[in-house]
C-alpha cells in the first residue's frame, strides 16, 4: 500500500473529528434554545409535545436535503435530536400496551424518540387511563393495520373518553418466529396475536401446517411463554426477542411486505392546522333507512376525502351502533367545519376526537 492512503485516510477521519466536535457544539446551542422556549410556555400554560411544528421542521429539513443521507435516514436522526430538546425543556411520560418490546413500544420510540419515558401498561385500556389520570404526559394505541383492519379495543374505548387523538405514526409490521427450537418440524406450538396470526396465516398455513396456534397478546408476552419450552414458537418483534433472549428462528413471515399499523397518539392539545392533517369523528344516527347514506353523503357535497370508516356496537343500546371515521383536512378549516356542522344535524352525537397532522415519513 502506498504512503498516500494512510495518509488519506488519517486527514479523512481528522475532517470528521472536527465536523463532531462543530457538530456537539450546534446540537447544545439548539438545547440551550429549546429550553429557554420551555421558559416561555411555562409563563403561557403551553404543551411540551407540539406535532404540528415538529411536522413543519422535518417538512423543511427534508425538502432542504440534498443527500446522500436520505429522507427517513434524515427524519430519523432529527427526530432524536428533537426528542432531546424535548426533554430538556421537560422529560416526557408516554403509555403504551406492554410489555417491553411490543410493537406499541416501538411507535412510542418513533414517535417521542430515545429521550422520552416509556411506561409499559398491560392494555390499551390502561393506556386511556393513565393519559386521563395525568399519570403520563401522552399514550400510544394501535388504531389500524394495513392487513387487519382496524382495532376495536381501541375505538370502543373511544366511546366514553375524553382524551383527544393529537398525533399519528405508522411503523412497518415485519414478524419473526423466535423460538429455542432448531427445526420448523419439532414445534409444536405457536403463540401469537390475532392481529399477527391473520398477517402471516399463508406462512403459517404453508410452514406449520400440524401446530397449534394459541392466541395472546400482547405481542411481546407471545415470546415469554417460549422462554422453556423448547417444542413452542412466537410470532413476535425483533426487539422483544432480543431483549427476552429467544433466537429468531425464521424472519419476515407477513404475508404482505408492505404491512404497516397505525397508532394514535393520546392526549389532551389540540394541534393547529398544517394544511396536511387528518381528522376523525365519531357520530351516531337514529336507526332508519337512509341515515348512514346521508351522512357519509355530507362529505361528499363539501369535498371532503373520507379515509377510514368503521362500525361498532353501541353500549347503550343493543343492536344499535357508533361509527368513526376518518377524513382528510383539519376541524378548523372552512370545507370540514360545515362538513361537521351539517353532520350534526341529522346525527344523534358528533364528537370529534381529534384533528392531528400526518406526515410523509410516518
Amino acid at each position: 500500500m502506498s504512503q498516500e492512503g494512510p495518509e488519506k485516510l488519517a486527514e479523512l477521519r481528522a475532517s470528521i473529528d472536527e465536523l463532531d466536535l462543530k457538530l456537539v457544539e450546534l446540537l447544545n446551542q439548539r438545547v440551550k434554545l429549546a429550553q429557554e422556549v420551555g421558559k416561555t410556555k411555562g409563563f403561557s400554560n403551553q404543551v411540551i409535545f407540539v406535532p404540528e411544528r415538529e411536522r413543519e421542521i422535518l417538512a423543511r429539513l427534508t425538502q432542504a436535503n440534498q443527500g446522500p443521507l436520505t429522507p427517513d435516514q434524515l427524519s430519523s436522526v432529527f427526530r432524536e435530536i428533537i426528542s432531546a430538546a424535548r426533554a430538556a425543556e421537560q422529560p416526557l411520560k408516554v403509555a403504551y400496551w406492554g410489555p417491553e418490546g411490543s410493537f406499541s413500544n416501538q411507535a412510542a420510540l418513533k414517535a417521542f424518540g430515545q429521550s422520552s419515558v416509556a411506561v409499559p401498561v398491560p392494555s390499551i385500556e390502561d393506556v386511556f387511563l393513565e393519559v386521563q389520570k395525568g399519570s403520563v404526559d401522552y399514550g400510544i394505541v394501535p388504531v389500524e393495520n394495513s392487513v387487519g383492519g382496524a382495532v376495536p379495543e381501541t375505538l370502543d374505548h373511544f366511546v366514553s373518553s375524553p382524551l383527544q387523538i393529537c398525533a399519528q405514526t405508522s411503523i412497518p409490521v415485519v414478524h419473526h418466529l423466535v423460538s429455542h427450537a432448531e427445526r420448523l418440524e419439532d414445534i409444536r406450538t405457536v403463540y401469537a396475536g390475532p392481529q399477527p396470526k391473520a398477517q402471516c396465516r399463508k406462512w403459517l398455513r404453508a410452514n406449520l401446517p400440524n401446530a397449534e396456534v394459541i392466541d395472546l397478546t400482547p405481542t411481546s408476552a407471545c415470546v415469554q411463554r417460549t422462554a422453556n419450552d423448547h417444542s413452542a414458537a412466537a410470532i413476535a418483534t425483533s426487539l422483544a426477542a432480543e431483549i427476552i433472549g429467544v433466537p429468531i428462528l425464521r424472519s419476515h413471515l407477513q404475508d404482505r411486505p408492505d404491512n404497516r399499523t397505525r397508532f394514535w397518539v393520546l392526549g389532551k392539545n389540540l394541534p393547529a392546522p398544517t394544511g396536511y392533517d387528518r381528522t376523525t369523528i365519531r357520530f351516531g344516527l337514529k336507526n332508519e333507512p337512509g341515515k348512514l347514506y346521508a351522512a357519509l353523503g355530507i362529505f361528499a357535497q363539501f369535498e371532503v376525502n373520507l379515509l377510514m370508516i368503521e362500525s361498532r356496537p353501541s353500549p347503550r343500546d343493543p343492536f344499535d351502533y357508533i361509527f368513526f371515521l376518518d377524513c382528510e383536512g383539519h376541524q378548523a378549516q372552512e370545507k370540514l367545519g360545515n362538513a361537521i356542522k351539517a353532520l350534526q344535524e341529522i346525527c344523534t352525537e358528533v364528537t370529534i376526537l381529534g384533528s392531528y397532522p400526518v406526515t410523509d415519513w410516518s
